[in-house]
């Protein structure tokens, strides 16, 4: 019980800090530095309290390990982590997220040109996007076969509709008065878009890209439970729980956690860099 005592007052400790720090004006150097430290603190105080609570209150590793089982894990894992991470995210996410996005920007360039797709395929779409992916991945795995393909189309379909979307939507979000300025310039519809429409769409584009990062991993992992060669982290996850190894299990959560929470933090970044001028990306 000692143990989480400690974890409690290093809670405190550490909550005190963050709320100091917060509410202090800095320079714009030291507030990107405050602004990392702080998420970071919190994180770390996280990792403490799971570690007190688990320790103090002696809960079954089986149920919950601490993390400092799931890090020795990780530590003695590395190779098996890396075929499972290989397989999975360099394979069916980056590759089912690029063809998915891609397409789905596309097709919402044709639909923009075209009211009559845009009346049809739109409520398809939210119909598509609807489906359980436990209902497609089987289906998949049967058209595709057991590698990373079948997880890679389960993914397309799964980022496909959220671009498409966001890009419709997107690309109607410039004003009115904005597009009859470019007519009266006699500017062509390429014209427009490229320096008018794609540019007050970006926002909607990322929107749809952020959300897609998370989906991609999700619908991946997922698909590899419904079959897969013996590697990769949908296919581990599935293994060990039968095998009652929690920590492995944990182990391959972790990674996933930082692979997507990687990916969205350099699709913010990029975005953070094209979309400066728009007053979500204002401090």
């Amino acid at each position: 019980m000692s143990i989480f005592i400690y974890a409690i007052v290093f809670w405190l400790a550490a909550w005190a800090l963050n709320q100091y720090l917060v509410k202090q004006t800095f320079n714009v150097a030291m507030t990107r530095v405050v602004g990392i430290f702080v998420p970071l603190l919190f994180g770390v105080t996280l990792l403490v309290l799971w570690e007190g609570a688990t320790r103090g209150f002696e809960i079954p590793k089986i149920l919950l390990p601490p993390p400092s089982m799931i890090w020795e894990r990780i530590t003695n894992s590395l190779p098996i982590l890396w075929a499972d991470f290989k397989q999975t995210f360099l394979h069916a996410v980056l590759i089912g997220y690029v063809i998915g996005c891609g397409s789905g920007f596309i097709v919402a360039l044709l639909i923009d040109r075209s009211p009559f797709l845009k009346r049809g395929l739109l409520p398809l779409g939210n119909f598509v996007a609807a489906l359980p992916i436990i209902g497609v991945a089987p289906i998949m795995v049967m058209w595709f076969g057991f590698d990373w393909q079948s997880k890679a189309a389960v993914v397309i379909i799964m980022t496909f509709f959220p671009m498409l979307v966001n890009t419709v939507q997107g690309l109607g979000a410039s004003g009115h008065m904005e597009r009859d300025l470019m007519r009266t310039y006699a500017s062509s519809w390429g014209q427009t878009l490229l320096k008018l429409r794609l540019p007050c769409a970006m926002p909607f584009i990322f929107n749809a890209l952020k959300i897609n990062s998370t989906l991609a991993m999700i619908g991946a992992i997922v698909a590899e439970f419904f079959g897969t060669p013996t590697v990769g982290m949908g296919f581990r996850i599935s293994t060990e729980v039968g095998r009652l190894n929690v920590d492995m299990v944990w182990a391959e959560i972790a990674v996933a956690a930082l692979a997507g929470s990687t990916f969205y933090g350099i699709i913010a970044l990029i975005e953070k860099n094209v979309t400066f001028w728009h007053p979500s990306q204002r401090v």
